[in-house]
């Protein structure tokens, strides 16, 4: 791709972009969000057209006009939120709209062992062609997505956001199969804000900002830190706040023996003005411990002081607050207005609240627009809008589930800032990640969890070794 240009209604989005993908190579394209990441790979995926610039496909120059072109020419976009349909099996979301025939019929045999053979190239035996997609895991429901791929004869793949919805574990199986489509001459362009895939994905890494390339260089000459300095324009000495220099003050939560179908003998303390990690694989108990915390999913044995909430309202009234995992089906009403969202929690328990457009501003959302509708801002932007809401009631002790998954990392610094300004003004904080780095550079203590159960409790600043070795004990 060749001097790019693309722009909306006058706002000028893509200026003079060039990109270069090699057979067998990974080559990541990061920068914040509203970077121009998103529209370059829907100009190349023929969604939209560029207004200056030129594409090659194996020296051939090429325009789409639809993205059925850029299919046909070898270019499959996997996009974050997949594209397949529920109801229908394996073998007819690989091949729809292509459905194989014979005598004016589709042929059905045809159509499952091409799909059966796509499947057992990727290595995949847990499914096959005539599953239904909607009793596969999201991992899976991603294999599918890159058998449509492969059967497009693809040459070039390009992942949205792969891992954003997956598990620990389902994370190494994307990297080997990414690793077989390289192996296959297939180049891979991979958006990501986790820097740590990034490094050890990426052949190259490509930096946008502001519409603009910044630069491309392979990944083996670059550092986290020095690719973080090339996303937002500036050096960022470290990637978290300074912990606070004076000692937590006094237990505002109190667990001893909570339990529940998921937990077991839950031991806990979380002090004002205190970050506290909670760590785990997945599957330890971390979401559930947070939502018996609130009373989403309450304890059933133990005591938990000031009160053991039966309710996610009695959590509320008691001063407990949970930004969740998923901000966009738990979290925010994506149709309604930014301000609505705001006073989500406020309006239902009664209080009344004025200066949105303060609160807004506080949270880092800039501009406002709090008439805005949610479903319209930018993942990080959306996160900002789910803080709001629970300061708008100011909770005594605020529950974070991964609280910068889906967010760039200007974003994920506007965060950690607030985060640590809520604790230095005397909130208590419990702060579930399953990036590592993150854990550790945010926490003050790190509780770390096995099978519902407490494994261990670790000063501020361990290794990723110290957590791992807890978080695997036996």
């Amino acid at each position: 791709m060749t001097g790019i240009g693309k722009s909306f209604l006058g706002v000028r989005v893509l200026r003079d972009v060039d990109l270069e993908a090699a057979a067998g190579q990974v080559h990541a394209v990061v920068g914040e969000n509203g970077a121009g990441k998103s529209t370059l790979m829907k100009i190349l995926a023929g969604v939209h057209t560029p207004d200056e610039g030129t594409i090659e496909i194996d020296g051939r120059r090429v325009v789409f006009g639809h993205p059925v072109e850029a299919q046909r020419s070898g270019v499959a976009i996997i996009h974050q939120e997949f594209t397949l349909l529920p109801e229908r099996t394996v073998a007819e979301n690989v091949f729809l709209g292509r459905e194989p025939g014979r005598w004016g019929l589709v042929d059905r045999a045809a159509m499952e062992s091409a799909t059966g053979e796509l499947l057992r190239s990727l290595g995949e035996e847990s499914f096959g062609p005539r599953d239904l997609v909607r009793r596969l895991s999201v991992a899976q429901q991603q294999v599918v997505e890159i058998a449509k791929a492969l059967s497009l004869n693809a040459r070039i793949v390009v992942m949205d956001e792969p891992t954003a919805a997956l598990a620990d574990h389902e994370v190494e199986l994307l990297y080997t199969l990414v690793r077989r489509l390289t192996g296959r001459g297939i180049a891979v362009l991979y958006i990501s804000h986790r820097l740590r895939e990034i490094f050890e994905l990426a052949d190259r890494i490509t930096v946008l900002k502001d519409g603009v390339r910044v630069t491309t260089a392979a990944a083996s000459t670059l550092t986290p830190a020095a690719l973080v300095g090339l996303m937002v324009g500036r050096e960022l000495d470290s990637y978290f706040p300074p912990r606070a220099a004076q000692p937590p003050g006094e237990v505002v939560l109190r667990v001893r023996g909570g339990g529940n179908a998921k937990l077991r003998g839950i031991d806990l303390d979380l002090r004002a003005g205190e970050i506290v990690g909670l760590g785990g694989l997945q599957g330890s108990g971390r979401t559930e411990l947070a939502k018996a915390l609130f009373g989403a999913e309450p304890f059933t044995t133990g005591e938990m002081t000031p009160c053991r909430p039966r309710t996610p309202r009695e959590g509320i009234v008691a001063g407990i607050g949970l930004v969740t995992e998923d901000r966009k089906a738990e979290g925010l009403l994506l149709d309604q207005q930014v301000r609505d969202n705001a006073l989500l929690v406020a309006r239902a328990t009664g209080r009344r609240l004025e200066g949105v457009d303060r609160l807004l501003e506080r949270v880092g959302l800039r501009p406002p627009r709090p008439a805005q509708e949610v479903r319209l801002l930018s993942g990080g932007n959306q996160q900002k809008v789910v803080l709001a809401k629970w300061m708008a009631v100011a909770p005594r002790v605020l529950l974070f589930d991964e609280p910068t998954r889906g967010v760039d990392v200007g974003a994920k610094a506007a965060i950690h800032d607030l985060m640590r300004e809520l604790a230095r003004g005397g909130m208590a904080i419990l702060m579930i990640s399953s990036e590592l780095p993150e854990l550790i550079g945010m926490s003050d203590r790190i509780v770390v969890l096995r099978e519902g159960r407490v494994t261990g409790v670790l000063p501020a600043g361990p290794s990723e070794e110290d957590v791992m070795r807890l978080a695997a004990a036996s």
